[in-house]
């Protein structure tokens, strides 16, 4: 497997120029608060002065995952299928918030547990029906988590737009986001571990203490790959390698909630300087997602107290990109407006 190799966007001269660009609107400097370092980050990673948001869209992952086998979710396997039905009637929170921003909305099966067979909106890149369970075994074979990140770079590669949404559904998939967040970042697994769905204290505890032994049984995954293998998801690798990719091809890449950090969290410790082309969308309720970003050093844009997935953060920060470049492109200048500049 070839990863790609992703050139950071630092560039003094280009960010002096962002920032001169900036300041010389008609505002208070750094009135514009998160926007204006977003319009920068923005024009960093497109290499210019003239920042566009153009045919953004959103990937939707789905698969399943054996770990279900333990009694760690709220809602049966058969959610994840019948919740791609919805995405596909154009029914869920995703749809609905997509649509309103006129952004594309992709969803893909990377291996879930039903067969679909062919259908408008869905793209078919099933690898598996799901994942094995990974607390008896390793959730992935080698073979099959790099066919998981190669379809994902395919994926990337194939998009037109500049920016790149991600979302997910799988029933199970907070308990892989969080034995991945646990192994990549060594904060305890009580720290890691969430409701999800909606579990209860005792299932919390009992999410736990499945993860905790499974850590232990495959102690010896340690390489980010390997982890990813042992503990991932079809649609966490899949999304994981669709960012290494977009991120090679200069793309924003616009970061779900607590599963979807969970593959950049992977695909970060693989390529370092991915992380110059995300934007956090919203911080999530989840219980982990907070130290999950702060392990990434990362500045979300919205804390809405979201915890559904299905990239409905990143649909609802859309429209931020939007004003960021908008601001940068089309707002006068002091010397354009006529204004004085403030006084020395």
């Amino acid at each position: 497997m070839l990863t790609p190799t992703i050139q950071t966007t630092r560039s003094e001269a280009l960010a002096a120029e962002l920032d001169r660009a900036i300041n010389n609107k008609t505002k208070p400097l750094g009135s514009l608060g998160a926007l204006e370092t977003l319009a920068k980050q923005l024009g960093l990673i497109q290499n210019t002065r003239q920042i566009s948001i153009r045919e953004p869209a959103i990937l939707v992952f789905a698969a399943d995952h054996g770990v279900v086998a333990e009694g760690i979710s709220a809602y049966p396997q058969d959610v994840t299928w019948q919740m791609v039905e919805n995405f596909l009637a154009q029914g869920a929170a995703i749809n609905v918030f997509a649509s309103q921003n006129n952004c594309a909305l992709y969803v893909v099966d990377a291996g879930v547990n039903h067969d679909f067979g062919p259908r408008d909106g869905l793209i078919d890149r099933k690898l598996a029906k799901g994942t094995q369970n990974f607390a008896q075994q390793a959730a992935m074979s080698n073979t099959c988590c790099t066919a998981a990140l190669e379809a994902g770079k395919a994926l990337a590669a194939d998009l037109k737009g500049n920016v790149v949404g991600f979302g997910e559904m799988g029933i199970g998939n907070t308990t892989a986001a969080a034995a991945l967040m646990h192994k990549l970042t060594g904060i305890p697994v009580a720290e890691c571990v969430g409701a999800g769905t909606g579990l209860s204290p005792e299932g919390i505890l009992h999410k736990q203490r499945v993860i905790e032994a499974a850590v232990a049984k495959h102690a010896d995954a340690v390489t980010p790959f390997d982890i990813l293998a042992t503990f991932g998801g079809l649609e966490i690798a899949m999304m994981a390698g669709a960012m290494l990719k977009a991120a090679e091809l200069r793309k924003v890449l616009l970061i779900d909630g607590f599963i979807v950090t969970s593959a950049l969290l992977v695909a970060a410790r693989m390529q370092p300087a991915i992380l110059d082309y995300c934007v956090f969308s919203h911080c999530s309720n989840e219980q982990g997602h907070q130290k999950m970003l702060d392990a990434l050093q990362a500045r979300p844009l919205l804390n809405l107290g979201l915890r559904l997935g299905e990239g409905t953060g990143c649909a609802l920060a859309l429209p931020l990109l939007h004003a960021a470049a908008n601001f940068v492109n089309q707002m006068a200048t002091f010397e354009s407006a006529q204004v004085s500049e403030k006084s020395e």
